[in-house]
């Protein structure tokens, strides 16, 4: 079962992770999966679980043990490695491992008229070109972390546009020529791919992925020992869409529970009622210049700010299978303060009306600082945390 807790504070969030986790699971020596964005999310989840869980009435006494916290490519990666019998460690398709055969393809072709420009940033030319210039020794240089670029290009390209990626690799050069949306200094990078993939002989992690999500919905991937009955995933900013058909083929052999943040329950439903249209193209690799919700929120923060929860709400809406749980939040202790009614203002999606917002005497939730560069930022931040910290007992 694929579930998405929804909610506009990460605490609240956290509130129903714990509620989840706090039903044991049913092997008791199995490890709880929590994939998460960053190790300060792993750090700041450990010390609320372990506050939370298992914890005296009226006591923050509670324990936050065998619990792994890993990526989420590393948990998609995992499950799709079992899917598929490619080892993920061993998988030639690896950013750091992909370096040494777009290496060797480069000094294979760098002459060719195809790989010109390249081959000039190389310091490679063609028996057309002019001859080596002083400089040429140095450019020679950059090989590797050319190579290194291109293997994260080619990694990128695979998890945020594996249409694209599969695309290239059916197509020749004469395609490439004539195709109107990719720009004349990009069209190497679909005969460089089509070549890497020659000499490694193995399939690309496009290509595998609908045959495992295949095969994991089917219940033909044995998943014990790899993965616990229930998997989580928390506080991500994005999601592309290869997570999520991976995650969603997952669930129906595992419990599956998304956390997202999203700063607007009003902009949320008016999005899935009025562009119900925008899924489809998204799951086709819908540009961000022609989303058509980019300009439905109202509130100006939402509209600048809120750019990785809206496009992830489209992501997200693709599962239609998926069950929804809104996560209502606690009202602030101080209602009538400026940062509760801006709050309030964009949980609303409303516009504020009236400039300045009028405060009460002596209201700071909102504090503006001018300061000289990011380093004095930080600093003046940190000592109005200090403050804070210090004044709320």
């Amino acid at each position: 079962m694929f579930t998405i807790h929804r909610s506009e504070r990460a605490d609240a969030l956290v509130d129903a992770l714990v509620e989840v986790v706090a039903t044991p699971l049913p092997d008791p020596f199995a490890t709880e999966v929590v994939a998460v964005p960053t190790r300060g999310v792993e750090r700041w989840l450990t010390h609320r679980l372990g506050a939370t869980v298992g914890a005296s009435p009226g006591r923050a006494d509670g324990v936050c043990a065998n619990v792994e916290f890993p990526f989420p490519g590393r948990l998609v990666g995992d499950v799709l490695a079992v899917a598929t019998g490619v080892d993920r460690d061993e998988d030639p398709w690896r950013p750091e491992r992909l370096v040494w055969p777009v290496l060797s393809v480069l000094d294979a072709c760098a002459g060719e008229p195809w790989l010109r420009m390249v081959g000039a940033h190389l310091g490679v030319r063609g028996a057309d070109d002019p001859a080596l210039d002083g400089h040429d020794g140095l450019r020679r240089r950059r090989r590797h972390p050319a190579a290194r670029h291109i293997a994260e290009l080619f990694d990128r390209y695979g998890v945020f546009r594996p249409a694209m990626v599969l695309a290239w690799l059916d197509r020749t050069a004469t395609d490439d020529r004539d195709d109107p949306d990719l720009p004349a200094d990009a069209r190497w990078q679909p005969e460089l791919l089509r070549r890497v993939r020659d000499h490694l002989g193995v399939a690309s992690p496009p290509e595998r992925i609908a045959d495992a999500c295949h095969r994991l919905r089917a219940g033909a991937v044995d998943l014990d020992g790899v993965l616990p009955e229930r998997v989580s995933l928390f506080g991500l900013t994005r999601l592309p869409t290869t997570y999520l058909e991976v995650l969603r083929a997952l669930a129906v052999q595992r419990d599956v529970h998304l956390y997202a943040l999203h700063p607007s329950l009003a902009l949320w439903d008016r999005i899935a009622t009025d562009h119900p249209d925008a899924v489809p193209l998204v799951a086709a690799g819908l540009p961000r210049v022609a989303d058509p919700t980019r300009r439905v929120p109202r509130h100006p923060l939402l509209a600048t700010w809120a750019h990785d929860s809206r496009e992830m709400q489209l992501v997200l809406s693709a599962a239609a299978e998926a069950d929804v749980a809104h996560r209502p939040t606690t009202a602030p202790r101080e209602a009538d303060a400026l940062l509760a009614r801006l709050q309030q203002g964009i949980r609303d999606d409303q516009p504020v009306a009236v400039r300045p917002l009028p405060s009460a005497p002596g209201d700071r939730s909102v504090q503006v600082h001018a300061c000289h560069g990011r380093g004095r930022q930080v600093e003046v931040l940190r000592d109005a945390i200090c403050h804070l910290l210090a004044d709320d007992p």
